[in-house]
């Protein structure tokens, strides 16, 4: 039996499965937790990832691996391979000034035609540029830019400052894939190629920037073993669940996310749809939301209830609730771009106001603002005909009952997984093949 490693390097922890590679069975795993907020040192992540592959076993007997990770957070090299100051991850927001600048100056149309995206602050190049203006000497300093994943598959290759790896900080050897490439705001998804012009106006002036592997190819660690180019976290998730064109991932944690597998790239100028690339050559068009299952937790304890309580209200209350309607923005939204709007309950009568048409309209309008993520597809011609229900709230029975009826499709839901892990290591199976 041929064994391969996928990892997983969230926002949270990393996760680590060792799977069998002709049958993608999980054999063993490990994980380890990384520290809160949103400026990490990378040497955290590289701690918990070694700890969580000796958590699952290590890998004496792994014959490829590849790694999966939160997209988009900014990791600044020195020429000796030092990191020149702690990450910036995709949900630090001090970068926001910085993406409308950019959009000032280059136009939405533009940035959107040239890279598949609109910035705001949660891109890396607007921390580079927000680096740029804010600590100029550090910026001055930056010789190569990596992401999390591209970093990690870097240290964990054997490359590294000189006298913490055995390879040295050959720093033409970063590597990553175009899922997470297109990430950055200054990749292009109809040449694969960087944006060199886009890169200079973030940072100030060119860098090293990861070699873009293809799906069908890989590089080498310091024993010989394959390793793929990794992903990122969705387009990891999508590879695990075996999404295909016509799916669409609806994926409901404390935020949302809803992105589909599409065989045609899109260009959203509007920056409701950002066009990613998946880590297959395919694309991956992505729409986010803010408000998701936080907007279950609310509800639910404003009523007292639990989980499973508030399902069981939810599902015995008839559909559309008898006109109560919650329009769920408790932090705003993203999707639609309504940054300082506030959550409103419309419709009450003596009649509707009771505790099972609340739950009930919770539900439904946390799945009404993931269907607006599935309109502003549509409305892009992406080919939508399955969704595949993933995360914390789809775990809920009235979520699962209700989510066909708002969403307008055939609903199915996973086994709960790693399915970014899984997706690494499905990648490394793939390689490992050949």
């Amino acid at each position: 039996m041929s064994l391969v490693m996928g990892v997983d390097s969230s926002t949270q922890s990393c996760k680590v499965v060792i799977t069998d590679a002709a049958t993608g069975a999980i054999v063993r795993q490990g994980r380890a937790s990384h520290p809160a907020g949103t400026e990490v040192d990378p040497a955290a992540w590289w701690e918990a990832l070694q700890a969580a592959i000796a958590d699952a076993g290590g890998l004496t007997d792994v014959e490829a691996w590849a790694i999966g990770g939160q997209q988009h957070g900014m990791v600044v090299l020195d020429e000796a391979g030092r990191v020149i100051r702690p990450a910036l991850l995709w949900n630090d927001t001090r970068s926001a000034g910085a993406a409308a600048d950019l959009i000032a100056e280059f136009g939405a149309e533009e940035l959107a035609r040239r890279t598949g995206l609109v910035p705001v602050a949660s891109f890396t190049i607007t921390k580079l540029r927000w680096l740029r203006d804010a600590e100029p000497e550090n910026a001055a300093h930056v010789a190569a830019v990596a992401l999390p994943h591209d970093w990690l598959t870097w240290r964990l290759r054997g490359f590294g400052p000189e006298g913490e790896s055995p390879r040295g900080p050959v720093l033409d050897e970063l590597v990553t894939d175009r899922s997470d490439a297109s990430g950055t705001g200054y990749w292009n998804p109809e040449t694969g190629g960087y944006d060199r012009d886009l890169l200079a106006a973030g940072l100030g002036h060119d860098a090293v920037l990861p070699r873009v592997l293809g799906p069908d190819e890989w590089a080498e660690d310091a024993d010989g073993r394959r390793v793929g180019g990794g992903a990122g976290d969705n387009a990891g998730a999508a590879l695990g669940l075996g999404a295909r064109p016509g799916d669409v991932v609806v994926s409901i944690g404390t935020s949302g996310t809803v992105f589909a597998v599409s065989d045609e790239r899109t260009i959203d100028p509007t920056g409701t749809v950002a066009g990613f690339a998946d880590c297959t050559g395919r694309f991956l068009p992505l729409v986010a939301t803010l408000n998701a299952a936080r907007v279950l937790d609310a509800i639910g304890g404003l009523l007292g209830a639990d989980h499973a309580e508030l399902s069981r209200l939810a599902l015995a209350a008839p559909a559309g609730a008898q006109g109560l309607s919650l329009v769920p923005y408790f932090e705003g939204e993203r999707t639609p771009n309504l940054p300082d709007a506030t959550a409103s309950l419309t419709g009450m009568t003596l009649a509707s106001t009771t505790r099972e048409n609340l739950a009930r309209a919770a539900v439904e309008g946390m799945l009404s603002g993931l269907a607006a993520g599935l309109d502003a597809l549509r409305d892009l011609g992406v080919p939508l005909e399955r969704a595949l229900l993933i995360g914390g709230g789809a775990q809920s029975e009235a979520v699962r009952t209700i989510a066909p009826l708002v969403l307008g499709l055939a609903v199915e839901v996973p086994e709960p997984g790693e399915y970014v892990a899984l997706g690494a290591a499905r990648q490394a199976a793939s390689v490992l093949a050949g």
